[in-house]
């Protein structure tokens, strides 16, 4: 869906982005991950030509993007910034019209397509005639993401977009976030600087440095395959909770031992990850979880130490550890 090939950008003797290239399928969640300063915002930006390359090509849908007015490409692709970006003198609904006002959608349109959106968001519409500066940082955050959404666009860029919500409301967030069908289907490249919302969030992550990508992988190959000491160190800090961010129940399914008993009716995908198991043991912490294996049909039933067990040995089967 997105194709970047020896993507430069240059300010002076900096090289802000220095011949990158890399490519995300149709409905894949990349997550540009670094420091601030190493290029990540830069890159995001030429993809809806906020910044011009100074050399390289940039394809979204197989078509140049460099061969196409900037106006028009962007109304193909939704852009959710770190502060919102709402207009202040705009009301919500105002706000997330303004591309189907340019679009020339009819009203009946436009407001069958927000209020679409602010249920799928969990807002009520009493919001509508509301100003941004009367709502919290979440409600501001959701209406941003309402806004980039309203015209359904394939693509689906985000600048930190949960980087100035306290840690409550970012992890509220991030859940609804994951759980939202829109996104599903959308190609998304998101920008930060936040390892844990990287690792929570990503299919795959571009980890970069000075302008270059170090390492593109899964969660899970940057943390048990890292090319360099770079990779490494940079996850280090916080490599256990990590550890059960990036690995899911599948991945360790041959280790986990059935109980062979159910204690209450509900069951997890096995696509899980192990993170997520653990918050659900918080609600049943003494007795078994249900865990079923679309792949192959089989169903398994854990308890707390099982899990971790498969865990560790799972754990003591990588290399680098």
């Amino acid at each position: 869906m997105i194709k970047v090939e020896h993507l430069v950008k240059t300010y002076g003797d900096i090289k802000a982005v220095n011949d990158i290239s890399f490519e995300v399928d149709k409905g894949e969640n990349m997550v540009l991950l670094g420091t601030s300063g190493c290029g990540k915002t830069t890159t995001l930006k030429m993809l809806n030509r906020l910044i011009e390359p100074n050399s390289g090509t940039i394809s979204i849908d197989a078509k140049n993007i460099l061969e196409q007015p900037p106006e028009l490409l962007r109304r193909e692709i939704g852009y959710v910034l770190q502060n919102n970006g709402l207009f202040p003198h705009y009301t919500v609904a105002e706000n997330i019209a303004i591309v189907p006002n340019l679009l020339k959608w009819d009203k009946v349109k436009t407001q069958k397509r927000i209020d679409e959106l602010l249920e799928k968001l969990h807002l009520t519409k009493n919001y509508l005639n509301a100003y941004p500066t009367e709502l919290s940082g979440g409600q501001q955050q959701r209406i941003g993401l309402a806004r980039a959404l309203v015209a359904n666009p394939p693509v689906l860029l985000m600048d930190e977009p949960f980087g100035a919500l306290d840690n409550v409301t970012r992890s509220k967030i991030h859940a609804e976030f994951k759980a939202l069908d829109e996104l599903k289907r959308k190609t998304i490249i998101m920008v930060t600087h936040d390892v844990q919302e990287a690792f929570e969030l990503a299919d795959r992550i571009a980890l970069m440095d000075k302008g270059e990508i170090v390492q593109i992988g899964t969660p899970a190959e940057l943390l048990f395959n890292p090319v360099n000491d770079f990779v490494s160190g940079f996850l280090q800090d916080q490599r256990l909770q990590l550890e059960f961010k990036s690995i899911k129940l599948i991945d360790i399914w041959e280790h986990l031992s059935d109980i062979g008993k159910k204690t209450n009716t509900s069951s997890l995908p096995a696509e899980t990850g192990v993170w997520d198991v653990l918050e659900s043991f918080k609600f049943y912490p003494n007795e078994t979880l249900n865990i079923l294996n679309q792949q192959n049909e089989e169903f398994k039933s854990i308890t707390f130490e099982q899990l971790m067990l498969a865990f560790s040995k799972y754990k003591n089967l990588q290399p680098h550890e």
